[in-house]
């Protein structure tokens, strides 16, 4: 069963308003000076250091910046699969090439997101990913991840789990954003690790190279 978190606990949209204040109040030299020490960090994970294939995301506005770790990575020759953002709010995947394979993409009155202009591989094709990062807006210390509450990547940790398939799910946020508890749900999963400016969290997983 597919969710969409929209419906569900007021917490979790306590919390995300809370986090979404304090982002949007970020200057453009913060961002990007979060990114390179994102990027430098992630790139020292053992998760993906031994990945043939990432699947990542464009990120947007204030979100800890992704597109340097996108062309670090493609430099290493990894395969990047980036989303596209389906009507029903499922996500196709394509393969990023650098900035000049990205297409800017209006979602009706939702946001405007970078997504691969190239051939889509469809949603399946995130199966074959050896690491996953996911966007949030916070981890707790067991590991659960506040999503935006659209419901996209729900749909993609049950399609893994239905595919039998076990890559890395790494996060990829500021370090005011690892707190103590994360409303959680059912369905909801922790992930394997967590990277802010400052460093790494992992959760109950120990590196390992590839998908399985």
């Amino acid at each position: 069963m597919e969710h969409d978190e929209r419906a569900h606990d007021p917490d979790k949209r306590a919390l995300r308003r809370e986090i979404l204040t304090v982002r949007n109040g970020l200057t453009a030299d913060d961002v990007r000076e979060s990114a390179t020490a994102l990027s430098r960090r992630a790139l020292g994970l053992p998760e993906l250091a031994h990945a043939r294939t990432v699947a990542a995301y464009v990120s947007v506005g204030s979100e800890p910046g992704t597109l340097a770790l996108l062309d670090a990575l493609r430099a290493r020759g990894v395969r990047v699969l980036l989303p596209a953002l389906l009507p029903d709010s499922d996500l196709d995947w394509g393969a990023y090439t650098g900035e000049d394979s990205l297409t800017r993409v209006r979602h009706g009155g939702r946001m405007t997101l970078s997504e691969p202009a190239g051939q889509r591989l469809g949603p399946d094709a995130v199966t074959g990913a050896d690491a996953v990062l996911l966007p949030g807006l916070a981890v707790d210390a067991r590991g659960m991840r506040l999503g935006r509450g659209g419901g996209s990547y729900d749909r993609v940790l049950a399609r893994l789990e239905r595919a039998g398939a076990h890559p890395a799910l790494v996060v990829l946020l500021y370090d005011s954003e690892i707190v103590e508890r994360v409303p959680e749900e059912p369905h909801d999963r922790p992930v394997h690790a967590v990277v802010t400016p400052s460093g790494v969290r992992r959760f109950g997983r120990t590196p390992a190279a590839g998908n399985g």
